[in-house]
């Protein structure tokens, strides 16, 4: 999932990724009106975190796992999502297939590695079992490329029902198509949004359909792509998204957010718009927060509270947040900073994701975020030399009303 400052980057034999940083959060739950603001809602932000050693150690038990070759050993781009049985079905964007091996690496480092002919997929989906273990990688890359040069990068997804008031649940996800291009899109010109059915309990990709085409949009700065994150609400799945404008050197790039009812997301007739006043065709960007393409949002009581990489150098490595009494803003913050570990110097942390499917009923929020290196020369040697600069890490993150 590429952004603002993304860590990722290929290098020239395309085994070397560098991804946008600053990939925001809004982990908002939609309100129905859309512009409405609540009583009670007040100023929150993040006062506590501290670092999920299980999840994190999980994700590198299984990518350490030598009893197979064609299963994950790293990726970025985490969502998440619970399915009716219990189980986490759990998406990324680029991701190392292959063995890993050591530790020591080749060059005596205590780390474990990959060889070069380590396969690298754009996309892939690992399921863990309802004890929490991580027990199977689903044939990769799970959706294939659309075209020559262009690929698909999943994002949030929900499990609704096969059609408005059906009894047989699905999978939607949505997808982000991107193309081949020059810089300052080195991580792909963004195309499309489409959405993926997938079949219950087997996982089985049904269909994959365009819901919204930015092609024709000339600057593809301006070019919006949906399913950073998706809240439900009453009948409606609210669906957000960015635009690329920091890839085009502007100071930040800007929110969006559609809604469709349950049951429909894959169904771009359905879709409308926040267009600054109500529902419409066109879509407008949400005043406030300063984000990146993609976010995650979360609600407690009537105040949402929007997670992002820190503007500037410290998005290098700082997580922040906003809040606000509606999810279309206006947003105030910045606020609530924390600094989470990061496996070595020179690498970098992104995409802030929180995960309801394994976050605790008492309060506490988990959330994700990616690691990579920083920089462009070596950036493939260096991930594979050691495969923790390319995995999920976790923490647990607390809200507090600050007034």
């Amino acid at each position: 999932m590429p952004d603002d400052v993304r860590a990722r980057q290929r290098t020239g034999t395309g085994l070397g990724l560098l991804l946008a940083l600053v990939l925001g959060a809004v982990l908002l739950t939609a309100l129905p009106q859309g512009g409405r603001q609540d009583e009670g809602c007040s100023p929150h932000t993040a006062t506590a975190w501290t670092k999920d050693d299980r999840l994190t150690g999980e994700f590198a038990r299984y990518g350490d796992d030598t009893n197979r070759t064609d299963d994950w050993t790293g990726g970025d781009g985490t969502h998440s999502v619970r399915l009716p049985d219990g189980r986490v079905l759990w998406l990324f964007s680029d991701t190392y297939l292959g063995q890993v091996h050591g530790p020591p690496n080749p060059v005596g480092e205590s780390y474990a590695w990959r060889d070069t002919t380590a396969p690298l997929v754009r996309n892939s989906a690992v399921v863990m079992d309802r004890a929490g273990h991580l027990r199977s990688t689903l044939p990769a890359p799970l959706f294939p490329e659309p075209a020559p040069g262009q690929w698909r990068w999943p994002v949030a997804a929900r499990v609704e029902p096969r059609s408005p008031g059906s009894s047989q649940a699905v999978v939607r996800v949505l997808l982000w198509v991107r193309t081949a291009g020059q810089s300052p899109w080195i991580y792909g010109v963004p195309t499309a949004t489409e959405v993926a059915t997938l079949s219950l309990p087997d996982l089985r990709v049904e269909s994959v359909v365009k819901v919204l085409d930015q092609s024709l949009v000339p600057d593809p700065s301006r070019r919006v792509l949906f399913g950073t994150t998706l809240v439900d609400e009453g009948e409606w799945t609210y669906v957000f998204g960015g635009d690329d404008g920091r890839a085009a050197s502007r100071p930040a790039s800007s929110a969006y957010v559609a809604r469709v009812p349950k049951g429909r997301l894959a169904d771009g007739a359905a879709w409308r718009f926040w267009d600054g006043s109500g529902w419409g065709l066109v879509p407008k960007p949400l005043a406030g927060a300063e984000v990146g393409s993609a976010f995650s949002v979360v609600r407690t009581g009537a105040t949402y509270v929007l997670f992002t990489m820190a503007a500037g150098a410290a998005g290098l490595t700082t997580v922040t947040s906003y809040w606000a009494c509606a999810l279309t803003g206006p947003w105030h913050g910045p606020t609530g900073r924390f600094s989470p570990a990061l496996p070595a110097s020179g690498v970098a942390a992104y995409n802030p994701q929180v995960h309801p499917a394994v976050s605790g009923g008492d309060g506490r929020l988990v959330l994700s975020y990616d690691v990579n290196w920083l920089e462009t020369t070596g950036a493939s040697a260096s991930i594979n030399a050691n495969v923790a600069l390319y995995r999920p890490r976790f923490v647990t993150v607390r809200l507090t009303r600050t007034r």
